[in-house]
């Protein structure tokens, strides 16, 4: 699937171990794993920074071979999980900061653009979530709250 905003067909990942299996030199286990999700969620990190943390502290190389679920699954089902997606909420925030950026420089008329791609795809995203009842059918991204 292409971009939205750019020409690029982005089709470069990464590529998982096509064997499932937990590692023979993984020594911990799923509830010890399950344990340092949690903590690390009271602490206040998103799902994807969980998973950099355990692959680059805890060498745990996929928390889903070891557990049998996602970190953000783990996490839903102890009710840790924050209200709107983490994709989303990285958009929000950048807005906030093209928004701001704007109040000090009126002229620039790039960012004025660049905000209105990133307000679109805002849109686009809130959109599908609610199709998937991730977000509440009344949900509204509103610029003025957004900050």
């Amino acid at each position: 699937m292409g971009r939205m905003h750019t020409p690029g067909k982005g089709i470069s990942q990464s590529a998982l171990p096509y064997k499932r299996s937990v590692p023979t030199w993984q020594k911990l286990t799923s509830e010890e794993i399950k344990e340092t999700i949690y903590k690390l969620s009271k602490k206040g990190l998103t799902p994807s920074q969980i998973g950099v943390i355990l692959r680059d502290s805890h060498g745990v190389a996929q928390v889903k071979a070891i557990t049998g679920t996602k970190i953000l699954r783990i996490l839903k089902a102890k009710g840790l999980s924050s209200k709107i997606p983490e994709d989303l909420y990285h958009l929000i925030k950048k807005a906030v900061a093209i928004r701001k950026h704007l109040e000090k420089n009126r002229q620039d008329k790039d960012s004025k653009y660049r905000l209105i791609l990133v307000e679109s795809r805002i849109h686009k995203l809130a959109r599908y979530y609610k199709t998937k009842s991730v977000l509440p059918p009344n949900w509204k991204y509103e610029s003025a709250t957004a900050s």
